[in-house]
């Protein structure tokens, strides 16, 4: 006879299928989980179509009992895209509640899950932390050092103040302490994270990054270059935000592209930043190496990895993780500024991990990673080292890791709750 599965309410704000960044992670959650456990999963009601569409088209061997949720009209009508985003969760994380508890209880649930999203800062269910609560992952102490917040524009130099000030006043941050008190496992995206966790919490928290290498059919995205092609193409996704690194990267491409003129850059993506950086790609007399792409469809997105040459992600902080994993799925060998979170999973046999130490030399040590994988012989053995690792690092194998993390917690709680 077999056993029963543990019962999690899940909440995740961020869930939805074919998509890139938290929201696809969140969904990739909740597929794995869905393997090992029964789940309940609270997300938005905007997202109900495509999941449902999603689940007709490929129906799940495990039944995942979605509950849906989004702010009534009046109290939504000002939030458009990511803009007003954080107050929209607190709002939706506050009115939840009711459906948490009452949930929770009609269905005999222990055990509460906040998936998403991953900032430590923002509240979650007053209901839900009190129960068998895991957290995460989830991020708080990661910041960028002042020198490269003095090349952002106003509001950039303003975000990372805040930033750094918040991460000096955690250990008097009420509503955080009380999450790290209440929660019974901690999932850290990062190592500046796990040690932001207060001393006496801290055997509830463990770093865990939240991404894992999604096994892409590449085939269905042939690279259409001919050997005749000298262009080597570099790739870059993410938010345009400013801590993302995308100026260093421009300023990094510039001194590569007067060694090298075959080389050329794309930045796809779309955000607050995107001025700053078109004027600073003109600055540098650029514009005919770096192109800004914009905001493309899954499936562009795709075709331009398989089409590229080498995949960069500059963050320098935890950020464009998926970006990063996708190119162990297409063999593209990665360039990458480490963050102490996901950098953990690449090394310097299939990839080039820069440290994040001053912005000068980070930028000299990226004009020299440009410049080394101009050779096409170290680029496919990186790429195919890259793609054979990858798959010790796929979405199955995080499911097995999420339930032995969880299970083996929930196992030691029910031995001191006897």
């Amino acid at each position: 006879m077999s056993q029963a599965k543990l019962k999690i309410f899940i909440s995740a704000y961020a869930c939805e299928p074919n998509l890139g960044s938290e929201i696809g992670v969140g969904w990739h959650w909740v597929l794995q989980m869905s393997q090992y456990f029964e789940l309940w999963v609270l997300t938005r009601q905007s997202n109900k179509e495509s999941i449902e569409n999603w689940l007709k088209v490929n129906p799940t061997a495990h039944t995942i009992n979605f509950v849906y949720y989004d702010l009534p009209k009046k109290l939504r009508f000002w939030k458009k895209g990511l803009r007003g985003v954080r107050t929209y969760y607190i709002l939706w994380q506050k009115l939840t509640n009711r459906i948490v508890k009452r949930t929770m209880q009609e269905n005999e649930i222990g055990i509460y899950h906040l998936l998403t999203y991953g900032n430590a800062l923002w509240p979650l269910s007053n209901y839900g932390q009190k129960q068998f609560f895991i957290w995460g992952p989830t991020s708080v102490g990661d910041v960028i050092p002042a020198e490269y917040a003095e090349h952002y524009n106003l509001k950039g130099r303003l975000i990372e103040f805040l930033r750094r000030l918040s991460a000096k006043t955690l250990p008097f941050n009420r509503g955080f302490n009380k999450r790290c008190e209440n929660a019974n496992l901690i999932f850290c995206k990062t190592i500046a994270a796990l040690n932001s966790i207060p001393k006496q919490n801290k055997d509830k928290a463990i770093a865990f990054t939240d991404v894992a290498v999604e096994m892409i059919d590449t085939s269905m995205y042939s690279s259409v270059k001919t050997e005749s092609n000298k262009i080597i193409n570099y790739f870059t996704a993410g938010r345009l935000d400013a801590w993302r690194g995308f100026d260093v990267l421009i300023e990094a491409f510039a001194l590569a592209s007067k060694n090298n003129a075959s080389i050329r850059l794309e930045i796809l993506g779309k955000g607050s930043d995107k001025e700053r950086l078109k004027a600073l790609i003109e600055k540098l007399n650029m514009s005919s190496y770096i192109t800004l792409g914009g905001q493309v469809s899954m499936e562009d997105y795709y075709q331009k990895m398989a089409n590229c040459d080498v995949v960069i992600n500059p963050s320098l902080k935890e950020g464009a993780v998926t970006t990063a994993f996708d190119s162990m799925s297409f063999g593209k060998p990665l360039i990458c500024i480490d963050t102490g979170g996901y950098t953990r999973y690449f090394n310097n046999k299939y990839a080039i991990v820069i440290p994040r130490t001053s912005r000068k030399e980070v930028i000299s040590k990226l004009t020299d990673g440009i410049l080394q994988l101009t050779d096409k012989d170290l680029r496919i053995r990186k790429g195919e080292k890259a793609k054979e690792i990858g798959k010790q690092f796929g979405w199955k194998q995080k499911g097995v890791q999420i339930h032995k993390e969880i299970e083996n917690r929930y196992k030691q709680f029910l031995i001191n709750e006897k």
